[in-house]
């Protein structure tokens, strides 16, 4: 019992910097996914057929092939194909980006669908352009309504990035399996890890909530 406390407290700091690389990684992909999602849902909302096409693809191909495939179809093959010498935490944030803005891109076509068809009449109406609409009416209602949707593609991100280990990110799976790997204390540490995955499971979820409540319209009704 002595020698797995001491294990336990010795280690701490060392998996607490992994926990700092899974944050980044996870902040880095969730925006990441952001930048490509909300693009990706306009096109399949109002986009012509050829852009729908194309926007359907990528979500087709990123939510069809598994994360771990993903990582290493990108790392060790694409990535290397154009040139790209990027380390293995700025390779999984990117491959985890990109697959988070697969998923994304369907929490925001859901909320546009959502609105009210006249809006954009009404707009169009007034004189604005199909682009001004959107981005000055149908965006700001359909991130707010977004958000919900998107706290839980943050617990999904969060958990898939314990894959990047396999990648030799030192993030909190990879510094986790070195450490029980030379003391022997598997339990422990990996029980260590599950309740770190969980509070940072909990602290974003809490913060994306109360996110929602400060942006959120009293009384608003889409």
């Amino acid at each position: 019992m002595n020698e797995t406390v001491t294990v336990l407290l010795d280690a701490m700091p060392y998996v607490l910097q992994g926990a700092a690389v899974t944050v980044i990684a996870v902040v880095g992909a969730m925006f990441l996914g952001l930048f490509i999602g909300v693009p990706l849902a306009v096109g399949q909302v109002y986009g012509p057929w050829a852009v729908r096409a194309l926007c359907g693809l990528y979500v087709w191909f990123f939510r069809g092939v598994p994360i771990l495939v993903l990582l290493f179809l990108f790392y060790f093959g694409l990535f290397n194909l154009v040139g790209l010498n990027l380390n293995a935490v700025a390779a999984a944030t990117i491959v985890l980006g990109m697959t988070s803005g697969a998923y994304q891109s369907q929490i925001f076509r859901g909320s546009i669908l959502s609105l009210a068809k006249g809006q954009l009449k009404a707009a169009r109406a007034l004189g604005m352009s199909d682009g001004l609409a959107i981005r000055s009416i149908i965006l700001p209602q359909a991130l707010r309504l977004s958000i919900p949707g998107w706290s839980n593609e943050y617990s999904i991100i969060l958990k898939d990035s314990a894959l990047a280990f396999v990648l030799g990110a030192s993030e909190i799976m990879a510094r986790t399996h070195f450490v029980a790997s030379r003391t022997y204390q598997h339990l422990p540490m990996y029980v260590s890890a599950a309740v770190l995955y969980f509070l940072l499971t909990w602290a974003g979820v809490i913060a994306l909530r109360a996110l929602e409540k400060r942006v959120r319209i009293k009384g608003y009704v889409h």
